[in-house]
């Protein structure tokens, strides 16, 4: 039966992404048109695609995989507004997660790929139509090597929000950069029992970049109770239960700085960002202790759905 899923649901997913590619892509063309707001509407369609994309996704997972999904999250998110959103990062699964949790509840989710993603057959060219920002990151080598590159990742991020500031976005951010495993957590020996270690560089270009219009931060916690799944595990449908929890924060001022030459507001941010992580850890540490508790406790205000 799993296998069944599996081959239907791929091919569910497949079907989805091929039928919008085409109108994304086509309308990525046009917005290459010099013309500003003929670029605008045309990033509104192209989006409003996506959007339906998502959608189709999301009615696959509930007809060929279905699973419990237990979400908590606030009520004032608003679709015409600016966020970051943060989240831990255990396998692919959490894209389609946080796609789902939050579709419509805020806007399109855009993330920040590596410039070989764009070399992806279709998705790539989706991506780039969409406006995901394609990044080059400068490593520590390199900047060793050659002093003069520092700051330009800064000034690459930046450019890249440029196209973020006539339009609401969300964009996310997998802090601790990768996906966690235990061989990476035992290799950079975290101290978290559940996260890798936060990277700040990430969020601290694009507050850099964005400070003035991201208006709040979407902290959002994923938890597997039956274990971290494959994306070929969800397709074929072996996961049973997703726990997501979502807290709405407002932009402090230790968000905003310049990252790159202020080494006073470098550590004020890192031991930000180590708070926010470490209480990440205890919620991740609270869902495994209680997520086979019949009843959630009421102050959490969850709600359960079938998908």
């Amino acid at each position: 039966m799993s296998l069944i899923r599996q081959v239907l649901g791929l091919l569910l997913y497949a079907i989805n992404t091929l039928f919008w590619f085409l109108p994304i892509f086509l309308l990525g063309v046009i917005k290459l048109l010099p013309i500003p707001p003929l670029q605008k509407v045309a990033s509104r369609i192209a989006k409003g695609c996506a959007s339906l994309w998502v959608a189709g996704n999301n009615l696959n997972q509930s007809i060929v995989s279905p699973f419990r999904l237990t979400v908590s999250m606030p009520e004032t998110m608003k679709a015409q507004d600016w966020y970051l959103v943060i989240a831990n990062h255990q396998s692919w699964v959490d894209i389609l997660i946080l796609q789902r949790v939050l579709h419509r509840k805020i806007p399109f989710l855009n993330f920040f790929l590596k410039k070989e993603l764009l070399y992806v057959p279709v998705l790539g060219l989706a991506w780039w139509a969409l406006d995901f920002p394609f990044m080059k990151r400068t490593s520590k080598s390199q900047l060793k090597k050659n002093p003069k590159l520092r700051g330009k990742d800064v000034e690459t991020t930046r450019k890249a929000c440029e196209k973020f500031k006539t339009m609401p976005v969300s964009i996310v951010n997998f802090v601790e950069g990768t996906r966690f495993t235990t061989q990476k957590h035992q290799r950079q020996s975290s101290p978290f029992k559940h996260l890798l270690k936060p990277k700040a560089g990430g969020i601290a270009f694009v507050m850099q970049a964005m400070g003035e219009q991201i208006n709040q931060v979407v902290n959002v916690t994923i938890h597997y109770p039956g274990g971290i799944p494959s994306f070929m595990d969800f397709v074929a449908g072996r996961v049973d239960e997703i726990t997501v929890q979502v807290e709405l924060m407002p932009v402090s001022a230790e968000l905003i700085g310049d990252y790159s030459n202020d080494s006073e507001f470098r550590v004020r941010f890192q031991s930000e960002l180590n708070r926010l992580w470490t209480q990440k850890d205890q919620q991740l540490a609270d869902l495994v202790a209680n997520h086979s508790s019949p009843e959630a406790p009421a102050e959490q205000q969850q709600k359960s759905q079938q998908s």
